[in-house]
């Protein structure tokens, strides 16, 4: 399994962005899908998940109402939407996928930069 992100770059406060993240390798119908991040200094933290097949979403509270994940499961692509960024969304989004059943995440992919200045 491979998972190629993208979109990441600079932009202003309260400005958007939308993260893409590319799964080839296998199919993933059982599967999820999430996004996490990075900020420098701190631990990765948990952005936002979606499953596979049914597109049932859940979300970091920090992100609520501003963030959407979906997903396009002919590409096999999943996206991050991200709206009303602020300096501290500024963080290394990495997106990775899992088993439905398991808390854990199995591949991971190489992390796109998302700095957000005020």
């Amino acid at each position: 399994v491979q998972l190629q992100a993208c979109g990441g770059g600079l932009v202003l406060t309260g400005g958007s962005l939308r993260l893409s993240c590319a799964a080839s390798g296998r199919t993933f119908t059982t599967s999820k899908m999430g996004w996490f991040r990075q900020a420098p200094g701190k631990e990765r933290e948990f952005v936002a998940r979606i499953s596979w097949s049914g597109g049932v979403t859940y979300y970091a509270d920090s992100v609520k109402g501003r963030f959407t994940i979906s997903r396009d499961n002919a590409k096999k692509t999943v996206y991050l939407q991200m709206n009303s960024l602020k300096p501290e969304d500024t963080a290394v989004y990495y997106c990775a996928v899992g088993p439905l059943s398991t808390r854990e995440y199995e591949y991971w992919g190489q992390g796109t930069l998302v700095t957000v200045s005020s």
